[in-house]
């Protein structure tokens, strides 16, 4: 993931919450808007409360490198946020990438 293409502002994580469409599985939540943009961002987040900072910081790194695999499948122009869900902690990294790949599918932002 290229970072000159990641969401860092607190207001746009918020309008892409209140706007955007969502979809939800076990290990993760996706919410996904129309960027003016010929290319995607990325957000992820992973809260708190979600074991120490080393485990979170692991489950963000496997969020990341998982866009990053599945990129090209994606459609252009889209502002992603990837929120991991507690679940995550003990997940596989493949039920991980398929969690995120059926959420593509349903929000219609993956390429046919």
């Amino acid at each position: 993931m290229d970072a000159r293409y990641s969401i860092k502002k607190n207001s746009d994580f918020r309008h892409i919450y209140a706007k955007g469409k969502s979809c939800v599985s076990p290990y993760l939540v996706v919410y996904c808007r129309r960027n003016r943009s010929d290319v995607n961002r990325l957000g992820v987040t992973v809260s708190a409360k979600i074991g120490n900072a080393v485990c979170r910081n692991r489950i963000r790194r496997r969020l990341r490198e998982i866009y990053r695999l599945n990129s090209s499948l994606l459609k252009s122009g889209y502002d992603i946020i990837i929120v991991a869900r507690t679940r995550s902690i003990n997940a596989e990294f493949n039920g991980m990438r398929d969690a995120f790949l059926e959420c593509c599918r349903s929000l219609e932002i993956i390429e046919k």
